[in-house]
């Protein structure tokens, strides 16, 4: 890694994607949602988000929003995503047309800050585990950087196995402890035979655990903040302080 992080250590999970848009930020704030209705005081972090909007107190982004709103955090969104990109691209694009590289120094102080007022904190990435976010570094060393077990979120439908086997294979190469996958999005109603077959053929072939099986929930809608009870009933059953350390 070109540069470095100097990260406290703290308990809690990273959650990671096989890709954008399989459900990271859903995923991540019902595991929030079901912590913090066991009484855990959770603290969310999106480190890096682009894809932000304008507001009057700067760049906010809805991700950062969702998640406070499912911790019932109290955290500043600027703490919660210390640093936020207009443009929708990976982060190391966005650096020269927005004419600002990723505060390194800003992403330590806040995760000082919510590892020091959290029982736990709960990060998610940004894209797949290769984005590049900024020069000589990647998704993957953001990661080593955090020392968290990884939760993989992905896809179930055709293609998804591929895809998350070459992520497990890249997260273990990093050196780092695969907690188990969640598979978000899942239509039991219209599922194909490759959809009703992929948990199977992911635990055996990416010798890991499926911690929870996420049903397609039309109720649930990031950008609106929305979280629907099929999501957190969901995600419910799995021991998710258990995997911290």
């Amino acid at each position: 890694m070109g540069r470095s992080l100097d990260l406290p250590k703290a308990r809690g999970l990273f959650i990671a994607g096989t890709d954008t848009e399989v459900g990271k930020t859903l995923v991540a704030g019902g595991i929030a949602r079901v912590l913090v209705e066991r009484g855990v005081k959770v603290g969310v972090f999106k480190p890096v988000a682009t894809g932000c909007r304008h507001e009057r107190e700067g760049l906010v982004s809805g991700d950062a929003e969702f998640l406070a709103h499912c911790a019932d955090s109290d955290q500043p969104l600027s703490v919660i995503n210390p640093v936020g990109y207009a443009i929708p691209a990976a982060p190391i694009v966005c650096e020269p047309r927005e004419h600002r590289t990723v505060d390194l120094e800003a992403i330590a102080l806040a995760y000082k800050h919510l590892a020091r007022s959290s029982e736990c904190v709960l990060v998610e990435g940004i894209g797949g585990v290769r984005v590049p976010i900024s020069e000589g570094l990647d998704e993957l060393d953001l990661m080593r950087a955090f020392g968290l077990p990884v939760v993989v979120v992905t896809r179930p439908n055709l293609g998804t196995i591929n895809h998350t086997l070459l992520t497990l294979d890249a997260v273990r190469g990093a050196g780092l402890a695969i907690a188990g996958l969640v598979v978000n999005g899942y239509d039991a109603a219209s599922a194909s035979i490759a959809e009703e077959t992929v948990c199977d053929v992911l635990r055996e072939w990416g010798r890991t655990r499926i911690l929870a099986v996420v049903p397609r929930d039309p109720a649930s809608h990031v950008e609106s903040g929305r979280l629907g009870r099929t999501v957190v009933t969901a995600l419910e059953s799995c021991d998710w302080t258990g995997l911290m350390r």
